[in-house]
């Protein structure tokens, strides 16, 4: 039996072509959508999706990263 995970790390980032992705930091889960409330919804599913539940992280983080472009 797998020890369980208590907290997953998601990087956010704006999708170039609109809306966001998601990818999960030392798992192989990546989500999409259109909208942040959206991707939530994604993002558990996806953890769902990805864990047994009694594995399941309780604890979920987004780190949202917005790149933005200065000109001088």
């Amino acid at each position: 039996m797998q020890e369980s995970v208590k907290e997953i790390i998601f990087l956010v980032e704006e999708d170039p072509e609109g809306g966001y992705t998601a990818q999960a930091l030392g798992h192989s889960i990546f989500t999409q959508a259109d909208s942040i409330e959206e991707l939530k919804e994604m993002v558990k599913d996806a953890v769902e999706c990805h864990f047994d539940e009694k594995e399941r992280p309780q604890i979920v983080r987004l780190h949202i990263v917005k790149q933005e472009i200065l000109t001088l």
